[in-house]
């Protein structure tokens, strides 16, 4: 295995490793350790290049910082991605190899799931190294953490509808999501027993019609889902959704969703905020996985009670972010960076 290092301002360490006899074509980005190992999933896709990858790697990175540091999980923010198409190249060997790619990072970075990375690849992972968490619960892990991600999700929702119509109560409150995968489908759950009325859409068409059998909620294609007249629109597939592009077809006064890096630059976050839709910081409303994850590392062990404890603070958390926005008079993503900066300054500080 072939594996080089790139060199990036602002990031501890940022690797590439190649391995020819599996296929394995991956990077590895540790953006900062200050609050303690970078944390974050491995994600496999079929980019079109490495700089797309790079780019989504070093993105992800940095906003697991940032979440680690909001969420108090006591941890640091690092991702790993995998280039290739997950229905083509996942093998035994391939994932052993990326085992061993994390462990030459000596514990500066610890993996765990991510898009189209389940239990079973992280398992033969392990194999390789120690250095991977969010396992089975027969192992001693946490579990799926997509639970508990869209948990933390429509406890989010409930905030921002609290915080801009002056209650939680979602009952009759219209909510488009979408993607529908382990955490969009679990958020729709959640809303629809809460007596939201809920649209969906999805690149599966085959989830999209078991919800509607299932659940009774209203399907639309992807094409249409921005344009959804709703209270909510709730992202929860790949990220950069808020863009140029699509802005102008929001039909929504609240953006509140699993997605990461929702927007696709941070000024779109000051659009939001001059058309008057209220958007809750991506980072902040989806960190009930890795706050669920990063209970592992307490002493005694992962303890459910205590993980949705922590992930029940996340209505606070967005509060804090929101009223600091309104505070200094900038957009909740800028509001949020500044609080997660913040913490981690304190910490600097704490530490030199």
């Amino acid at each position: 295995m072939e594996i080089t290092e790139i060199p990036v301002e602002g990031y501890e360490r940022v690797v590439r490793a190649k391995d020819p006899a599996s296929g394995l074509h991956a990077l590895i980005s540790v953006h900062d350790t200050t609050l303690g190992p970078a944390l974050g999933g491995m994600r496999m896709w079929p980019y079109a290049s490495e700089d797309d990858a790079l780019t989504d790697v070093l993105r992800l990175s940095k906003g697991m910082t940032y979440k680690s540091a909001v969420a108090q999980t006591g941890l640091g923010g690092g991702k790993s991605v995998i280039i290739g198409n997950p229905k083509q190249i996942k093998s035994e060997a391939l994932f052993l190899a990326m085992g061993r790619f994390v462990e030459s990072l000596g514990g500066k970075y610890i993996t765990a799931e991510d898009v189209n990375i389940g239990i079973p690849d992280l398992e033969i992972c392990r194999r390789a190294t120690s250095h991977v968490t969010g396992l089975s619960r027969e192992d001693g892990g946490s579990g799926n953490p997509s639970p508990y991600t869209a948990y933390g999700v429509f406890l989010g929702v409930r905030a921002a509808c609290g915080w801009r119509f002056g209650s939680d109560d979602l009952e009759g409150r219209t909510v488009a999501v979408q993607g529908v995968g382990a955490v969009g489908g679990a958020l729709v759950e959640r809303l629809v027993r809460a007596g939201a009325k809920v649209t969906i859409a999805d690149i599966h068409e085959e989830k999209v019609q078991a919800m509607v059998d299932q659940l009774g909620v209203t399907a639309c294609s992807l094409d249409d889902i921005l344009g959804v007249e709703c209270d909510v629109f709730a992202p929860c597939a790949l990220g950069a959704v808020i863009r140029d592009e699509s802005i102008d077809k929001l039909r929504c006064q609240i953006i509140a969703g699993a997605a990461n890096n929702v927007l696709h630059e941070g000024r779109h976050g000051a659009e939001l905020a001059k058309r008057g839709v209220l958007y809750a910081p991506d980072y902040v409303i989806n960190a009930g996985g890795i706050i669920n994850v990063s209970v592992e590392f307490r002493e005694g062990g992962y303890d459910q009670d205590a993980a949705l404890q922590k992930i029940e603070r996340i209505p606070q958390a967005l509060k804090e972010v929101w009223t600091l926005s309104d505070q200094d008079g900038v957009s909740p993503n800028v509001a949020a960076d500044r609080l997660a900066e913040q913490i981690l300054d304190e910490a600097r500080r704490a530490k030199a």
